[in-house]
């Protein structure tokens, strides 16, 4: 059983390559119909989980016994939990080409809007919409993927209010940026799944700060480490993750940040405007 439960998680731990690897550690072991099989999903990988031992069997002229043989040869127990162990990375959020549902990349994108934005109460948006506005400093936090999406909301919110940074700066640790927030300041930070080690760290420096954490639902876990937590979802059935869903979610904090703000965002977008236009910086919507 102890044995059992450490094959499960190795294997848990590998990479969409996982057979790959293993076929290329355990080749010279294997037998000349191993090797037809080795040969085969090396140059079909995606066979693994799209096709049956009988139909790998079939396609490599061997028996199904032969193949589930294999598997065990790469340290899996099994054909299928070799499968299984692929689409759990998927799961994580490794790129993994899974077995397709016909399901379009479209119908994804709105079923991801559509859960996130059912999940997401007007009254929590009404809650970050007055801490953006009242902040006296906004950080956005990001690592890896979610970095371009802290990187966006602070362009838009920086066109409508003053003092809003991004960390951490590019070459940069963060330790001298967190030191210098207070109780004043809100900390957006963002974090979808397999998130960098760092992460409950900087969590754990900035409780003193007003809290608000986008993530895909893997990130729930830290919901009484924040004041807010926003469920932003993120997957599909492709081998890449989707961040259409929480970008138009930081879509809508800005719009509705706009709002509150008033005057005071319309005359500051205005002020950049004519900035833009004395420094050329940008072009001339004329034809």
């Amino acid at each position: 059983m102890h044995a059992q439960k450490l094959s499960v998680v190795f294997m848990s731990q590998n990479s969409q390559n996982d057979v790959i690897q293993q076929i290329e550690k355990h080749y010279d072991t294997l037998s000349p119909s191993g090797k037809s099989i080795a040969h085969y999903l090396q140059k079909n990988p995606i066979a693994v989980i799209t096709q049956s031992t009988s139909a790998i069997a079939e396609k490599t002229n061997t028996s199904k016994a032969t193949v589930s043989r294999f598997f065990r040869q790469l340290g899996f127990d099994s054909h299928q939990q070799a499968k299984d162990a692929i689409i759990a990375l998927r799961e994580q959020g490794v790129p993994v080409v899974a077995p397709s549902k016909d399901m379009h990349q479209l119908e994804c994108e709105i079923d991801n809007l559509h859960h996130t934005f059912d999940g997401v109460s007007q009254e929590t948006l009404k809650h970050v919409t007055e801490l953006l506005c009242d902040a006296q400093q906004v950080t956005l936090i990001g690592f890896r993927n979610a970095y371009p999406i802290a990187l966006h909301f602070r362009q838009q919110l920086k066109q409508i209010r003053s003092s809003v940074r991004v960390l951490p700066q590019p070459g940069q640790t963060l330790s001298e940026d967190i030191i210098d927030l207070t109780k004043n300041d809100v900390v957006v930070l963002f974090g979808f799944r397999r998130r960098t080690r760092q992460f409950r760290f900087v969590l754990e420096n900035i409780k003193h700060c007003k809290t608000v954490l986008i993530t895909d639902p893997t990130g729930q876990m830290y919901r009484k480490h924040v004041d807010h937590l926003l469920v932003s979802h993120i997957g599909s059935d492709a081998p890449f993750d989707s961040y259409a869903a929480p970008m138009s979610l930081v879509a809508t904090l800005c719009n509705l940040t706009y709002e509150s703000l008033g005057n005071t965002a319309a005359d500051r977008v205005e002020a950049i405007t004519e900035v833009y236009a004395h420094m050329d910086e940008l072009e001339s919507t004329k034809r």
